[in-house]
């Protein structure tokens, strides 16, 4: 079947067959996001989108795009229906791990998956301006970020990236083992913290996007991915 360019697309040869599906329900064809369907998506439904992708990324039956396609429907302005603050970490990219495509996620990344001013700044452009429905802070276990943290690495221009993963280390007590990165349990405890730590500031320090949640035009969640299985677990 030729690879579908738009939402729109997809909606018309659904409707075709007699039975328009929601939204939200993943498609067997890759699509494009217009400001049309943007405009369609809940907060809720854009978060679904993101936990269908890593579903295909863990089965191994990510959608086939044409990336070149995709090139030229996303030329003239970009829809994307969700923003992922994610960890600079190789092993984690946002649209490989949630198999989405050109122009469908923001995705801002730093150690850590912490939060600054500028990373505030661009998603309350993302969500405020762009349109997208939900801000994903996505950590990952055995995060070097972390664990430089755990450590107490001061180094360079990173020792203030790693100071805001601070509260997590001191939040989050030992059970057993040593208070270190050699302790990976209480090392992926402290990540999970960190990304509660940061959805919480996002909204104490963006009245911007405090607002849009407010209003229900927003939703902020915190996730982590195992580097072991590939699997993206949201958290409540």
């Amino acid at each position: 079947m030729k690879t579908l360019r738009t939402f729109t697309q997809a909606l018309a040869m659904t409707a075709a067959l007699g039975a328009i599906a929601p939204i939200a329900t993943a498609l067997e064809a890759p699509v494009t996001q217009t400001a049309m369907t943007q405009a369609a998506l809940s907060p809720a439904d854009a978060v679904s989108m993101l936990k269908a992708g890593n579903e295909r990324f863990v089965d191994g039956d990510m959608l086939q795009r044409d990336l070149s396609d995709q090139v030229e429907a996303t030329a003239a302005g970009q829809y994307p229906h969700s923003i992922v603050l994610g960890c600079i970490d190789s092993r984690v990219p946002p649209e490989l791990v949630f198999d989405q495509g050109l122009g469908d996620i923001f995705s801002p990344r730093i150690a850590g998956n912490v939060v600054t001013p500028e990373l505030l700044g661009s998603m309350e452009f993302a969500a405020a301006v762009a349109g997208s429905k939900a801000i994903v802070v996505l950590g990952h276990t055995a995060c070097g970020a972390v664990k430089g943290a755990c450590d107490g690495v001061e180094m360079g221009n990173l020792t203030s990236n790693l100071a805001h993963i601070h509260a997590a280390v001191e939040a989050v007590p030992t059970t057993s083992g040593p208070r270190d990165s050699s302790n990976s349990e209480w090392v992926n405890e402290v990540a999970e913290k960190n990304v509660s730590f940061t959805v919480a500031k996002i909204l104490q320090d963006s009245p911007v996007l405090k607002g849009l949640v407010d209003q229900g035009k927003l939703t902020v969640v915190g996730a982590m991915y195992d580097v072991s299985t590939g699997e993206v677990d949201f958290l409540d």
